[in-house]
């Protein structure tokens, strides 16, 4: 094996879900031995890497991928366990078509999920630039590695021990591990910050403690001003759709606000998340039935924030402010109750039919204060909001919807290159005409079909129409049943990486 130079990146500064995995770039080469990742191009017989492995290990691996029926299709693996001279081969297949930046990202991912329960040493990953766009790096294998490696045991008696994780170790000629070290590390930790605040139970987050926490992740860093606006502030501006939301409950919500001002003179981008910390749908309560995962209702507020988190971070050149409108929606003696009126901070009255309704009367007041705060260049709001997107697109597509086109375009190929899906729903007139109220100025649901758009409808009620805004309806995304290859099986932290991709390509200057 050639000497290489190598640099060791150690990731312990970043949430407890993440630290002490290490990861290295060295130069392109085969070990000689030990535990290899290999990836695999599409075909009937073994070529490339696959076929140089394959001669050291005296033509055992050819023999085991026939057996196992194994061509190097997108995403199939294949292990091997004790074939001299390694002590594992993971094959992982990476098809016939050119490697994309996210099929890379997926690469590394599959290799951890393979990989999740080995301890100690080092794991190689080879990554020899064979059939790989020029983004397809190895820093987005290790990006992918590092996502899909994300575990949520903070409260367990006995967390899994991270120091016993492998050294991961990347070997390429591509140069890019500067890249990892001082820019998509920073990413990873905004999405595991959404994917942390979504899994932590309700009595260890709710307003006050969502706040802590932010204030917690940003401390130290540089252009970075921290505003909270509590119930008496929130009052005093009439937001009374927000106020009526949170008062129910004994922790009283917060308008949270963080200003990542590193583009100079630039117009901000401002994005606001709906950040219910638990809903039981107040005194339009739910039934019982998997209402614990109402903990993660705070799921767009939680992504706007890590995507500021990673820009912060990483000290990109842009203006961008997150909104977190924060509540926690209780049944109480102080709870709004169905037909009641709201205010508002823009003056538009709320007819409450369902207190259950309650993500889009909070983004009511969040979006109207940042767009007469800031006078954004582009305002977008993140929220899981309604169950029937997640009717309409399943787990595979979050519901994007908007008044102007350029920003979905925008939008919907960010996503594309981030490896997260959209897919643009109908927002017209008719379902603006639907929210019309008999006695507020909008009733806030029960008006039938189809309930994405009218929720769409609704909070762009409080967008002015020359003003550029895009809604992204993550429910059907925010919690997978099952593993993807960067992202396991729970809380997803999904829109993190496309709102980041976004940024970069239209607001960096």
């Amino acid at each position: 094996m050639r000497t290489a130079v190598v640099l060791t990146l150690w990731l312990g500064f970043v949430a407890p879900a993440a630290a002490d995995q290490r990861f290295e770039f060295a130069a392109f080469a085969i070990p000689e031995d030990g535990r290899i990742v290999v990836p695999a191009i599409e075909g009937d017989a073994l070529n490339g890497i696959t076929a140089v492995i394959d001669e050291r290990t005296a033509g055992a691996l050819s023999v085991a991928a026939r057996e196992a029926a194994f061509t190097g299709e997108t995403g199939t693996t294949l292990t091997l366990l004790g074939v001299a001279p390694y002590s594992r081969i993971d094959l992982v297949g990476i098809g016939a078509e050119t490697v994309s930046r996210a099929a890379a990202e997926d690469f590394g991912g599959t290799a951890a999920a393979l990989l999740g329960d080995t301890e100690g040493g080092s794991v190689h990953i080879l990554w020899p630039g064979e059939n790989i766009d020029a983004e397809a790096t190895a820093a987005r294998v290790a990006f992918g590695y590092r996502l899909r490696g994300y575990r949520f045991d903070n409260h367990k008696a006995e967390p899994f021990d991270r120091d016993k994780l492998p050294t991961v170790v990347l070997r390429s000629d591509d140069g890019s591990a500067d890249q990892f070290a001082n820019d998509l590390v920073h990413l990873a930790d905004g999405v595991f910050f959404s994917r942390d605040m979504s899994s932590e139970p309700a009595n260890h987050i709710y307003p006050e403690s969502f706040v802590e926490r932010v204030r917690e992740q940003f401390r130290g860093l540089d252009n970075v001003d921290i505003k909270v606006l509590d119930e008496n502030d929130i009052q005093r501006l009439n937001m009374g759709a927000l106020w009526g939301v949170g008062k129910g409950s004994s922790r009283p919500p917060r308008l949270l606000i963080i200003e990542y001002m590193g583009g100079g003179d630039q117009v901000p981008v401002v994005l606001a998340g709906k950040g219910i910390t638990f809903d039981t749908g107040g005194i339009s309560i739910k039934t019982g039935e998997n209402m614990w995962m109402m903990k993660g209702d705070l799921g767009g507020a939680a992504v706007v924030s890590g995507t500021v988190l990673a820009a912060a971070r990483r000290g990109a050149p842009l203006n961008v402010v997150a909104l977190a409108a924060l509540a926690e929606n209780m049944p109480s003696g102080t709870a709004t109750r169905p037909g009641d009126v709201l205010s508002s901070m823009s003056g538009i009255t709320i007819e409450i039919s369902s207190t259950d309704a309650e993500g889009r009367l909070v983004l009511s007041d969040a979006v109207h204060f940042g767009q007469v705060t800031y006078e954004p260049d582009v305002l977008i709001d993140v929220a899981t909001l309604t169950g029937s997107v997640g009717r309409a697109l399943g787990d595979d597509y979050a519901g994007i919807f908007g008044r102007h086109d350029e920003i979905i375009e925008q939008l919907s190929a960010a996503s594309d290159a981030a490896g997260e899906g959209v897919w643009r729903l109908p927002l017209d007139d008719s379902h603006f005409e639907q929210i019309e109220s008999k006695y507020g100025d909008i009733v806030n649901g029960g008006v039938g079909s189809p309930g994405a758009s009218v929720g769409a409808a609704f909070i762009g009620s409080f967008v002015d129409e020359e003003q550029v805004w895009a809604h992204l309806d993550i429910a059907g995304v925010d919690y997978l049943e099952e593993d993807r290859p960067t992202v396991p099986a729970g809380y997803s932290g999904w829109g993190v990486r496309t709102l980041d991709e976004y940024l970069r390509r239209h607001h960096e200057d």
